[in-house]
């Protein structure tokens, strides 16, 4: 394996300062502090005794990493779930009525069994109390993990506590309801449904506006350990209608629809309660097939660029639509931007690039065999006769990483009109892509430099037309 090291880590994806970072855990935002919790190994880069790790923030760019929030102990490993916000003390786990934190994590325990139990911190994330009580819900399975926990309001305007966990062996997603978060009723269970040959993990339950109208939707998100589109592991996602109850999926192909059609995206979670009814997700941006084998130090693992997800309309289909957040805006140095115009790609389009920016396109491809974008070491390529979005990892030091790490990634996209419109943003080592307005998202790690300090823009065949392209270097050079 390689001792290649980045000179620079990422400048505003959340890293540990040292050792091991995986799946992001118990995302709350409270008194106006975004909360990112995450599977934490405090004593090595190598994954093992599971802690919640914890950062905070203020605008989802800029991270202050904490003190170990929930450490492991010789009884059990912390492993993922939620937090939320009891405003009114139902728990008993605050003092004289006063909101309270309350963490649902998973007990792995040393006799194997998996269980979900609490701990709270009533000094706003910095300190926690394991309940007394745990577990609070033992199922004696050496499977059940990843409670995701909200709060469903009925029709007559009463509510209770939802969980969603897993049992991942099974593909099923369990679902319990609580009045105190300690008490859990069992309510339904949904699955096995779509992708079914990897484990189910850390999934996730929320109500989204359709096309930001009256009507809503929900959506199921989940993680597949292993057998992805693209090799090792994914995320899909369901729509459908939660009753306060039971899931129902809309449609009954069976067929998965993915969440991020790249590699690097996993364990993906929403905030609790964030501002303005905003749905924003982070996820681990790796995957297990090499995770182990990511040649950084003293730290390993990064999370996503935190996105907005919204449910639109695309092609007559209610869709997870994927942006980056607008805070990300703040980043950009406009004054530095490089902007070319109506260009036929004729001949290779070059754009010097800095470590960290944005690059916006929208390309005419109708009359192009492909259309080809060639960073960070990457080669994109859209083929217009099949609306698929190829990457190919096999330079930037894939094959250094480990085998597994190498190859390439497709996934379909549309170009309306015959037009393709992408967003990338590039920290460092990570590339997230963002195609026709968030339909597609696909995102990739890479280890090593452009090539020769730029962004390749070409046709294959018939020349693609530049509409426009838009590079915006993002913090620091």
């Amino acid at each position: 394996m390689s001792d290649f090291v980045p000179s620079v880590r990422p400048r505003f994806h959340f890293t540990p300062e040292r050792h091991w970072l995986n799946d992001p855990n118990g995302l709350v935002y409270v008194d106006g502090v975004y909360h990112l919790f995450f599977q934490h190994n405090p004593e090595a880069i190598d994954w093992g005794n599971m802690s919640w790790g914890h950062a905070t923030s203020t605008d989802l760019l800029t991270w202050d990493e904490r003190p170990v929030a929930i450490r492991w102990d010789d009884e059990e490993d912390v492993w993922s779930g939620s937090a939320v916000v009891d405003n009114d003390n139902v728990s008993g786990l605050g003092a004289d009525g006063a909101p309270v934190l309350v963490a649902i994590y998973t007990s792995n325990r040393r006799d194997g069994i998996q269980a979900q139990s609490l701990a709270s911190s009533v000094d706003g994330g910095e300190t926690w109390i394991k309940y007394p009580g745990n577990p609070v819900l033992d199922r004696r399975s050496n499977g059940f993990r990843d409670p995701k926990v909200l709060w469903f309001t009925a029709d007559d305007g009463s509510g209770y506590w939802v969980m969603v966990a897993v049992e991942a062996e099974s593909r099923e997603v369990v679902i319990y309801r609580s009045d105190d978060l300690i008490r859990w009723d069992y309510l339904s269970t949904f699955g096995p449904a779509g992708a079914t040959e990897g484990i189910w993990e850390c999934p996730d339950l929320f109500e989204l506006r359709v096309d930001g109208g009256d009507k809503t939707a929900w959506v199921l998100i989940l993680s597949v350990g292993g057998y992805g589109p693209n090799g090792g592991t994914a995320m899909q996602y369901f729509v459908g209608d939660f009753d306060g109850t039971a899931f129902t999926p809309q449609g009954a192909d069976g067929a998965p629809r993915w969440m991020d059609g790249g590699r690097d995206f996993y364990a993906a979670v929403t905030f609790f309660g964030a501002p303005d009814d905003r749905r924003i997700a982070i996820a681990w941006m790796s995957n297990a097939q090499y995770a182990a084998h990511i040649p950084t130090s003293p730290w390993r693992g990064a999370m996503s660029v935190p996105r907005e997800l919204t449910l639109e309309i695309r092609a007559g289909l209610a869709t997870l639509v994927q942006r980056p957040v607008a805070e990300l805006a703040a980043l950009g140095r406009a004054v530095d931007a490089v902007v070319v115009q109506d260009a036929a790609l004729a001949a290779a389009i070059e754009l010097p690039v800095p470590r960290q920016y944005r690059l916006d396109i929208e390309a005419r491809v109708g009359d192009t065999d492909a259309f080809v974008m060639e960073l960070c070491g990457l080669v994109f390529s859209y083929t217009p006769a099949d609306g698929i979005l190829a990457c190919e990892r096999l330079a930037a030091g894939a094959r250094a990483v480990a085998p597994e790490f190498a190859g390439v990634s497709r996934a379909a996209v549309r170009a309306v009109g015959g037009v393709l419109s992408v967003t990338v943003i590039v920290d460092e080592c990570s590339v997230e892509l963002f195609a026709a307005d968030g339909e597609l998202a696909m995102t990739h790690l890479f280890f090593g430099d452009s090539p020769d300090g730029v962004a390749r823009l070409r046709s294959v065949g018939a020349p693609a037309r530049l509409v426009s392209a838009r590079l915006t270097p993002l913090g620091g050079s």
